[in-house]
C-alpha cells in the first residue's frame, strides 16, 4: 500500500517524466549554464508537483495520499505549462537576436536581455543608434507574440561624470527604448523603465573595457501574475 510519502515521490517523478516528453528543445538549445539533461519544463513540472502534493496532502485530511496526487497533478501541469511557454520564448529570442550583439540569459521563469552600449546609443546621447533599430524591431515582434511577460527596461552607465547626470542619462535611455517598443505596438501596460546610472556595474570601471560593459541597457522579462498562458 502506498503511503502519502511514496505517493508524493511517485507524483513528482511522473511530472518530471511528462515535462521531458513535452519540451520541444534539447539541452543544446538552452543557455550555456544548463549542464544537465533535464529540460527546464521538466524541472518546473517536478517542483510544482512537489509543492502541489504537499499542499494537497495538507488540505485533504481524510485521505492525504489522494490529496497529494491531486495536488501534484494540478500544480505540476501548471508549472510545466509555463516552463514550456518560456522555453519557446527563449528559443525564439535567441534566434532573432543572433548576430546582433544582444545577450539572452535565462534565470528560472525570467529572461534577461543585455544590450551593450556599442549598439544602443552614442556617447552622452539618449537617441537610439541606427544599428539598434533592427534588434528592437525583432524584440517588438517577439513581445507581441509572447504577451505573458512584464517588460522592465533598465538603463546603466559607467561611473564617468557625476552620479546625478548618469542617473538621468540612464533613465532617458531606458525610456527611449520603452517608447520605441510601445510605438511598434507593444502593450504599454506591460512596459516599465528605470535608470540605475553607475550603481549596478557589470565590470570594473577602472579601465575602458570594463566601462564599456557597464554602458548597457537590460530588458527583464518576468511572468505577469495570474496570467493564463496559452500554448504558442
Amino acid at each position: 500500500m502506498f503511503t502519502p510519502r511514496r505517493l508524493i515521490i511517485a507524483a513528482t517523478a511522473f511530472a518530471m517524466l511528462s515535462g521531458c516528453a513535452q519540451t520541444p528543445y534539447d539541452v543544446q538549445s538552452q543557455a550555456p549554464s544548463e549542464g544537465s539533461g533535464m529540460s527546464k519544463t521538466a524541472k518546473y513540472g517536478a517542483l510544482g508537483a512537489l509543492a502541489g502534493a504537499v499542499a494537497g496532502a495538507a488540505i485533504n485530511h481524510d485521505n492525504r495520499g489522494k490529496g497529494a496526487l491531486i495536488g501534484a497533478a494540478v500544480a505540476g501541469a501548471a508549472s510545466a505549462g509555463y516552463g514550456y511557454y518560456v522555453d519557446k520564448q527563449e528559443a525564439e529570442l535567441r534566434r532573432s537576436m543572433e548576430g546582433t550583439g544582444v545577450q539572452v540569459q535565462r534565470d528560472g521563469d525570467n529572461i534577461n536581455l543585455i544590450m551593450p552600449g556599442s549598439i544602443t546609443f552614442a556617447t552622452d546621447s539618449a537617441d537610439i543608434a541606427s544599428n539598434f533599430y533592427n534588434p528592437l524591431n525583432n524584440l517588438a515582434t517577439s513581445f507581441k507574440q509572447y504577451d505573458q511577460n512584464n517588460i522592465e527596461i533598465v538603463g546603466h552607465t559607467d561611473s564617468t561624470g557625476s552620479h546625478q547626470y548618469n542617473m538621468t542619462l540612464s533613465q532617458r535611455r531606458a525610456q527611449s527604448v520603452a517608447n520605441y517598443l510601445m510605438a511598434q505596438g507593444v502593450n504599454g501596460a506591460r512596459v516599465s523603465s528605470r535608470g540605475m546610472g553607475p550603481d549596478q556595474p557589470a565590470a570594473s570601471n577602472a579601465n575602458e573595457a570594463g566601462r564599456s560593459q557597464n554602458r548597457r541597457v537590460e530588458v527583464k522579462l518576468t511572468p505577469i501574475p495570474g496570467a493564463q498562458v496559452s500554448q504558442q
